[in-house]
């Protein structure tokens, strides 16, 4: 086994995020792959019972608009769990072949792919002032991993049963096993990294967990009194300081619910994009499978594109934090990251909305580069707006309450099926619109930096004084 000193810890620390970013592409974000499998399951003829004859303007057609709401059903409650719910351990698809199955089968991917993510993340606390572009780079793993259904896909298409994918799926559980006991930490990894921190088997019994969980105490309140000086004003008008900031306090701020809009909004027009993505196609194209499939396979190529995406957004955060001079300035390297963020969501729902096959090529890489910003940088906010000891809790309540959100994609996927006749249009429109709400997090925390910095100078005198 390695060292745990020294350069055998910094080993260490690489296989753990080597091994975490193969964990995370391979298995953390697949469900977001739905595009590609629903192909597949359209293909073996999942809610195929669903399709009906019907005819219009005389020539008879199969009308399979239900089997389409049922899958992106499907999809709505996967996206949902995702967020929201936390079980012990990824569950993976079942491979019987019972339409039914599907609704239970994708939300266990996507309940213990979520998981996979939020235990990775805090691989980040042991690279010190590179942990922004850390952890958006698992996050961009996790977008990338949705290419998984893709490969399931084409394997499909050359005669691999979709037992047998998700079978080997299953076998490579062992993977995940071994990472845990041998290069994962008993309890989570503290971030200021305690003095000869050390964690994995061989490494000096319960030091990582009960020594070290002093030191990280002392480090953190030390922390907060650097970085967290300033008071801040909670939606119910009281102040709360910073330094002795309890988790309800920031629940309440305005920080945390400005970000909760942030990500919502955005959440749910990615969210609907991908869940009818494969409707859209199939309207775009006038039903032409050939065309569909290319298209498919050309927005799930780009998603394996996240990885590289995402650290970008780590490094604008990192770089600018690495330019503060003032304690309790560090979110201020946020504001180009959530206004960049904000940005390329409008210009993706932009294209999205226009109803032009060819130029879906690049709304597919818009999308990509979006959703690859948004959950790194969502990850990499709270971590440098809150205290460190908060982040999980924090982390788990922004994804839940985004979730609640995001089951709105249900209706409006059954209002662009019902009333508006499979088109999508106006519905994008809508949501485009919505999007811009984005903008007031970046523009609340670029006010309340002005005020902070306003308001130093005074105290400065007045302590001088």
């Amino acid at each position: 086994m390695f060292s745990c000193q020294g350069g055998g810890l910094r080993v260490r620390s690489w296989f753990t995020l080597t091994s975490g970013l193969v964990e995370c592409l391979g298995f953390a974000g697949a469900v977001f792959g739905w595009a590609s499998l629903v192909f597949v399951l359209k293909t073996e003829g999942y809610f195929k019972s669903l399709c009906v004859n019907t005819t219009i303007n005389g020539t008879a057609v199969e009308d399979c608009s239900r089997q389409d709401e049922q899958l992106s059903l499907i999809f709505t409650i996967a996206s949902f769990m995702n967020n929201f719910l936390t079980l012990p351990n990824g569950f993976l698809f079942d491979h019987f072949v019972n339409s039914v199955l599907l609704f239970p089968a994708l939300s266990f991917i996507a309940v213990g792919g979520i998981l996979f993510l939020v235990t990775n993340i805090q691989v980040g606390n042991l690279f010190g002032t590179h942990r922004s572009t850390i952890i958006t780079l698992y996050n961009g793993a996790f977008d990338s991993s949705s290419a998984v259904f893709l490969i399931i896909k084409l394997l499909y298409e050359y005669g691999v049963s979709l037992r047998g994918s998700f079978l080997f799926l299953a076998c490579c559980s062992v993977i995940h096993l071994f990472r845990t006991f041998v290069l994962m930490p008993r309890t989570h990894i503290p971030y200021p990294l305690p003095e000869n921190y050390t964690y994995g088997m061989n490494c000096g019994g319960t030091r990582d967990h009960a020594v070290a969980k002093v030191e990280e105490k002392n480090i953190q309140t030390s922390q907060s009194e650097e970085e967290m000086p300033f008071k801040e004003t909670s939606p119910q008008g009281q102040n709360t300081d910073k330094i002795e900031r309890s988790f309800k306090s920031c629940l309440l701020s305005w920080f945390f619910l400005w970000h909760l809009l942030w990500l919502s909004v955005m959440q749910l027009r990615h969210y609907l994009f991908i869940g009818t993505l494969n409707p859209m196609l199939n309207h775009l194209a006038a039903g032409d499978p050939g065309l569909v499939s290319r298209y498919t396979n050309a927005f799930a190529f780009t998603q394996l594109c996240g990885i590289l995406c995402a650290p970008w957004n780590g490094l604008i955060m990192d770089r600018h934090k690495g330019k503060q001079r003032e304690p309790g300035q560090h979110i201020n390297a946020a504001i180009v990251s959530l206004s960049l963020t904000a940005l390329q969501c409008v210009l993706f729902s932009v294209c999205a909305a226009i109803p032009l096959l060819p130029l879906q090529y690049l709304t597919f890489i818009l999308q990509v580069l979006n959703r690859s910003f948004l959950y790194g940088g969502n990850a990499a906010f709270i971590s440098v707006a809150f205290p460190s000891v908060h982040f999980g809790k924090l982390f788990g309540m922004v994804m839940a309450l985004s979730a609640v959100v995001s089951l709105l994609q249900y209706p409006c996927f059954t209002l662009i099926k019902g009333p508006l006749g499979g088109d999508p249009f106006y519905v994008n429109i809508g949501l485009t619109v919505l999007s811009l709400l984005a903008f007031i997090n970046p523009l609340y925390v670029y006010l309340h930096c002005r005020r902070q910095a306003a308001h130093r100078p005074s105290s400065n005198k007045s302590a001088s004084s």
